[in-house]
């Protein structure tokens, strides 16, 4: 008799192993496994980095990320769609959410110039920075070697040979050669060449390799890189007491909550360490002398800088997408690609280009059109902030005017036919049909460009760099910076001011909840726009 059961099954099932049913190994599966090894490589990458460097938040998070990821593309319960978010996500945690905790974080610490280390790393600078050759001490025969991509010295001590790095102290090396005063090989070690030497002269001075496990003992330094001397540090660390004390003078600074040494007259040592600080970088920005007054005439000025630009160039474009929409215009695609030529030059170099013309001695503006007038475009305040926004009508109306074109001729016909019968004119029917269709349209595009203007560092930065400075504060600020330029002064990163990044976060954070605000409240009326028609 014939068994049913096996009849029912197809040829091809019982000729597959049932473990191999369980996975499709086609092409498919082989592209993904491909990019998930690529993944998971980089993803160790990254988990081997922050374990070298300790960072244990970003190890946890990494990890857990790859363990997220290989689960959804690995496992069968989880639906197509999930695949296919999954990556943006990974994306928002990384790029958005990360960095605005991180930023957050910042904000609530004197991160900044004398504060940008750890207190150990502090303490360890201190040490090193006040080093000085120790009187009487023995000349040590020096050999600069390599460790890997490390430099390092080897010396000979009392006939034996000690080698050792600026993180790994020196230590003996009895399978070292010798010829004469010279280290000629050591197992694991290269040795420099006089090439490598001169061309890493500054490197080569400046190391310091600790004599042994006590920081107490000192260490090798070199000025030449044959003879090395020890040196140690004018200055000692007591851990029970937490104080610095200068051997040299016998004064004695006590750590501080705000990350110093400070001795009994308040003077500080220059290296510090990150604390916490509250909100204080936050009070600081509206109520310290220096920065309150010109914050609040920033602000004022960027919230006047975005509406105006939006305005500007929506009503710009609009009106000649209006005019380019009409079909008896002959001409019209020379016109509009005549129009779009300012969208397709970069921002920034198109800044840079009417920075020269708008020059007050030498700009074509002045010197042609002008008939060599010295007008002060960018030099006087408020002609600063007219050129400011009419360079940003030029370089704005092009993609407003593609916006407007593209929801007028969305627009079904249909519509201006009913306003028609129902007896309305071109001037009512706009205002009554398609203005308002174009506006539920491009809403969110608008709301989208404030953000943008509001954040427009380009502009400012290749236009006027924020000048012309105000002259009753020493802040690097001036009337046409944006928040953003403002941040970027403060945190010194362009070597205008010292660096304070906790303050310039702390604004970073500021300008976040006026353009998060701003936003929601423009979405919310956009819905409301909706209901309504």
């Amino acid at each position: 008799m014939v068994d049913l059961k096996q009849a029912a099954v197809p040829e091809t099932a019982k000729s597959k192993p049932k473990a191999w049913n369980s996975l499709d190994f086609g092409v498919g599966f082989v592209v993904k496994l491909v990019l998930m090894a690529l993944v998971n490589a980089l993803g160790v990458y990254v988990l081997m980095a922050a374990w070298h460097e300790e960072s244990w938040w970003v190890f946890g998070g990494m990890l857990v990320i790859l363990v997220a990821l290989d689960y959804i593309y690995f496992s069968r319960k989880h639906t197509l769609p999930a695949k296919y978010v999954a990556p943006g996500i990974v994306f928002l945690m990384v790029f958005q959410v990360f960095v605005i905790l991180y930023t957050a974080y910042i904000s609530v610490t004197n991160y900044g110039d004398g504060h940008n280390l750890t207190k150990e790393d502090a303490i360890a600078a201190i040490l090193a920075q006040n080093e000085k050759r120790v009187e009487g001490s023995a000349s040590y025969p020096l050999t600069v070697v390599y460790h890997g991509s490390d430099l390092g010295f080897a010396i000979i001590d009392k006939g034996a040979v000690k080698v050792g790095t600026a993180t790994q102290p020196l230590e003996p090396a009895p399978s070292a050669t010798i010829a004469g005063t010279r280290v000629t090989g050591i197992p694991g070690y290269a040795i420099a060449t006089q090439q490598q030497i001169f061309g890493n002269q500054e490197a080569v001075t400046n190391l310091r390799v600790p004599f042994s496990k006590d920081a107490a003992a000192g260490s090798i330094r070199t000025q030449n890189g044959t003879v090395g001397y020890l040196y140690k540090s004018t200055f000692t660390y007591d851990a029970a007491s937490d104080t610095m004390t200068d051997t040299t003078t016998a004064t004695v600074y006590t750590a501080t909550n705000r990350g110093q040494f400070v001795d009994p007259g308040g003077n500080a040592l220059p290296t510090g360490w990150r604390v916490m600080v509250g909100l204080e970088n936050f009070t600081k920005a509206v109520t310290d002398g220096q920065y309150a007054g010109p914050f609040f005439r920033v602000l004022g000025w960027n919230l006047a800088f975005a509406l105006l630009s939006v305005l500007t160039t929506f009503l710009l474009g609009l009106f000649l997408a209006i005019v380019m929409n009409e079909e008896q215009l002959r001409g019209r695609r020379i016109y509009r690609t005549l129009l779009l030529l300012p969208y397709a030059l970069p921002g920034f170099l198109s800044a840079l280009i009417w920075s020269g013309l708008l020059n007050t001695k030498f700009g074509f503006i002045n010197q042609v059109l002008l008939g060599g007038a010295e007008i002060p475009w960018l030099d006087d305040p408020w002609l600063a902030r007219l050129s400011v926004l009419g360079v940003n009508l030029w370089l704005g109306f092009p993609y407003m005017f593609l916006v407007a074109t593209g929801a007028l001729q969305a627009l079904p016909n249909d519509i201006k036919e009913a306003a028609k019968v129902d007896g309305a004119g071109p001037l009512r029917t706009w205002l009554s049909v398609t203005g308002p269709l174009v506006l539920i349209t491009t809403a969110p595009l608008l709301i989208a460009s404030f953000a943008f203007n509001f954040n427009n560092f380009t502009l400012i930065y290749m236009l006027t760099k924020g000048g012309p400075r105000f002259g009753d504060t020493s802040a690097p600020i001036g009337a046409t910076d944006l928040l953003i330029t403002m941040v970027y002064s403060i945190s010194g990163v362009d070597g205008s001011a010292p660096k304070n990044y906790g303050l310039a976060s702390a604004l970073a954070i500021v300008i976040f909840i006026i353009v998060a605000v701003i936003s929601g409240l423009g979405f919310r009326q956009t819905r409301k726009l909706e209901e309504v028609l």
